[in-house]
């Protein structure tokens, strides 16, 4: 097993900041429970109109599932406009510079 992270982005007109956390609630804690998940860093730039999250899964199985799953739930959702790639971490740098193991990508 190595860690692996999925990039998802799309065009995003808000919410944003202190809206987007009050609303998206459920949706978080539904992302949490999902299998293999290690952490999830939601991602947004009001400038750039863009939204998104970089997720840190287990392996890279768990990721495509995950991203089979979410790119459906997006559709659903209206957003059409998704740039999504998944890629491995390179484990012995990241954790040089604070990523593994800091809590944001425990090893």
């Amino acid at each position: 097993m190595s860690t692996t992270a999925l990039l998802f982005q799309f065009s995003y007109a808000g919410p944003w900041g202190a809206e987007l956390s009050a609303n998206a609630v459920e949706l978080a804690k539904d992302i949490a429970g999902e299998t293999g998940l290690i952490s999830k860093v939601w991602i947004e730039n009001q400038d750039l109109e863009k939204a998104g999250g970089l997720y840190f899964f287990t392996d890279e199985e768990a990721a495509g599932r995950y991203r089979v799953k979410h790119e459906a739930r997006l559709e659903s959702m209206g957003v059409r406009d998704v740039d999504v790639a998944i890629y491995s971490v390179n484990e012995p740098l990241s954790r040089l510079t604070g990523v593994l193991g800091s809590g944001a990508c425990p090893a």
